[in-house]
């Protein structure tokens, strides 16, 4: 089978997609070939349109809505992603495969490319695998995380690192350097993309109360902070904590998961603690860039923090960013 070039971009989470959209702005104004699947690891029709909309972002070709049954059950997410990727890749015969980040979507995506591509010899179908953000590493294996970017690195063809400290971790892995490309952040545009078009169309007050540089912003959703009640209500104390020693309120966007769980483990939140309904990513990442401090358990966010000059409180033991911390 003849194959031209053209770029299969997979994604599945709002991070990918925020991250991916200095790309896909970069496709779209150069006129290159490429057509996007939406693996829907993180999907609702109402919200992922409004939020392409938001970004001014063409919609995906390709919307899967493959959801997580259960977070024991990874095998069984990312087996049933890979076949329907694999369907796809079969039909559309991309030359590229473009992978960003450590999801399941990007394991399964990986994946259906190097599977395929074992073929190639007699079925002539091939693909170059490339991972952007990759070598990034916490050294933690209990993070599903660790064990997706890691494969992912060892499938990929080209490897889009942010720092030279992710090119040498993949040099001491064994990665060729000619396959390593040292590319800097696409957060760092996206943050100043998005920001600009968060600030033409809303301002901080059409979502709190709270003055700029007056507030400490937190988020929290991981399942080793969330999942467990005593390490969960000791971060809460801590928050508490902070905002008394400080004199500032703290604002909490409450991921859905983090809700379900202090329903759950029957927690009493601080007076101090302001919980907010989960807003729009142009509204949060108004709230990022106009808090006093943020308190985060999110890589993405880490990074933002440090784009926005915002100190920020890595809520892990470990963290596969340590520029955010040196």
């Amino acid at each position: 089978m003849r194959q031209k070039f053209k770029i299969a971009l997979i994604f599945g989470t709002r991070p990918e997609i925020i991250k991916l959209s200095p790309i896909i702005r970069c496709f779209e104004e150069t006129k290159t070939p490429y057509f996007m699947i939406h693996s829907g690891q993180h999907y609702s029709p109402e919200m992922d349109g409004i939020f392409f909309k938001d970004l001014r972002l063409p919609k995906p070709g390709y919307t899967l809505e493959v959801r997580s049954r259960a977070p024991y059950r990874q095998g069984d997410h990312t087996a049933r992603m890979l076949s329907r990727i694999e369907e796809i890749f079969l039909k559309e015969n991309p030359s590229h495969v473009m992978v960003q980040g450590d999801t399941n979507t990007v394991l399964a995506g990986s994946l259906a490319a190097a599977k395929i591509t074992t073929t190639k010899r007699y079925t002539g179908l091939g693909y170059i695998l490339c991972h952007v953000e990759a070598g990034l590493r916490s050294f933690d294996r209990e993070m599903p995380e660790e064990i997706n970017r890691f494969i992912s690195d060892h499938l990929s063809d080209m490897l889009f690192v942010p720092t030279s400290v992710s090119k040498r971790y993949l040099l001491k892995e064994g990665v060729k350097p000619r396959n390593i490309f040292i590319t800097g952040n696409t957060v760092v545009d996206a943050v100043h993309q998005n920001r600009k078009i968060a600030e033409d169309k809303i301002q901080l007050r059409d979502f709190t109360r709270e003055e700029s540089g007056k507030y400490i912003l937190v988020t929290l959703h991981r399942q080793e902070n969330v999942d467990e009640p005593k390490r969960f209500k000791e971060i809460l104390k801590g928050i508490e904590a902070t905002a008394r020693a400080l004199k500032l309120p703290v604002l909490f966007p409450m991921h859905p998961r983090t809700r379900t769980k202090i329903k759950k483990f029957r927690i009493e939140m601080s007076a101090l603690i302001h919980e907010m309904k989960p807003v729009g990513y142009l509204e949060f990442l108004m709230l990022e860039a106009h808090a006093a401090l943020i308190l985060s358990d999110s890589g993405g966010i880490q990074e933002e923090a440090c784009i926005l000059k915002v100190p920020c409180v890595t809520l892990r033991t470990t963290t596969e960013r340590p520029e955010t911390v040196t």
